[in-house]
């Protein structure tokens, strides 16, 4: 499988050729992965000091910012909680700028989500098989309904002793979706309508939502899945940074330590090839509409 697109960039604030622009729009929509082997975030001396596992709350498997400035997930306090907050921050603003420059169609389309840094090493680390991101797995959430919106996300390996953050790559989205489809689920309106007035999530599930739950849990509880589907092993190398549509790409993060991410969600309709948006495919499977 060919599912690395690569661009040979240093900084990040561009300018992209027209034809670089399109070519990482189509990859990206296709469900490549776009690799950055020299975009480098560079930490400066203070921002070192956060490089320690110790900067987890030991709860949460990653430290978090909210686009509201609310920080999560840290142990850190008072000077060292501000540090947390503005290195998070100033990726988040880089992230946005780099990403709308490299595909100009979803500029002023990005929604900005939370900001991670995930200074805990990833192997080993104990969790249930529905949790357990070493699996192969597209991203969907419980307790957040996404109504058929992308998820677009950038990471940055910035391990200072150049460790790569290691994944595995699988099959294509549809290829997946016709194996587990068939066994997914829709809830009833009743049922999500429910869910969404107790809290349990944060908003109402759509189908769509439903069918992706239903993907995620099947692909992670699939033993023999896990171990015979088509999957291939990345290195990212510190220093690098990449992007996919996680709710398209079948990934698992199976080692790594010290990664900066950024979630966007986009409307479906502001890509440029919105059939090859998973919300589409599984409309085209299911026969009807799911939002």
């Amino acid at each position: 499988m060919d599912v690395l697109h690569t661009i040979d960039v240093a900084g990040w604030n561009g300018p992209f050729s027209a034809d670089a622009q399109a070519g990482a729009c189509d990859a990206l929509e296709r469900g490549n992965v776009l690799f950055f082997p020299r975009l480098e975030f560079r930490l400066n001396e203070h921002e070192r000091l956060l490089l320690t596992p110790d900067a987890s709350d030991g709860k949460s498997k990653n430290v978090s910012l909210k686009a509201s400035g609310e920080l999560g997930g840290t142990s850190c306090t008072g000077e060292q909680a501000s540090l947390m907050q503005h290195m998070m921050e100033r990726f988040a603003r880089d992230a946005a700028r780099f990403l709308e420059a490299l595909i100009p169609a979803y500029a002023n389309r990005l929604a900005r989500a939370p900001t991670s840094y995930r200074p805990v090493e990833i192997a080993g680390r104990t969790a249930s098989a529905i949790h357990d991101d070493t699996r192969m797995h597209v991203d969907a959430f419980p307790s957040r309904p996404m109504r058929g919106k992308r998820i677009l996300r950038l990471f940055s390996n910035i391990h200072p002793a150049n460790a790569p953050r290691v994944w595995h790559v699988g099959e294509p989205f549809e290829e997946m979706a016709r194996r587990f489809l068939p066994a997914a689920r829709e809830g009833s309106r009743a049922q999500a309508w429910m869910m969404g007035a107790l809290g349990v999530t944060k908003g109402t599930r759509s189908s769509y939502d439903w069918l992706m739950l239903g993907l995620h849990d099947g692909a992670k509880l699939d033993a023999e899945y896990q171990r015979r589907s088509p999957q291939i092993e990345i290195a990212f190398p510190a220093g690098s940074t990449w992007i996919c549509f996680t709710d398209q790409v079948m990934h698992a993060a199976l080692a790594g330590q010290y990664v900066l991410e950024q979630t966007f969600h986009l409307d479906v309709d502001a890509m440029v090839a919105p059939d090859r948006a998973p919300l589409r495919v599984l409309e085209r499977l299911r026969g009807h509409a799911l939002v």
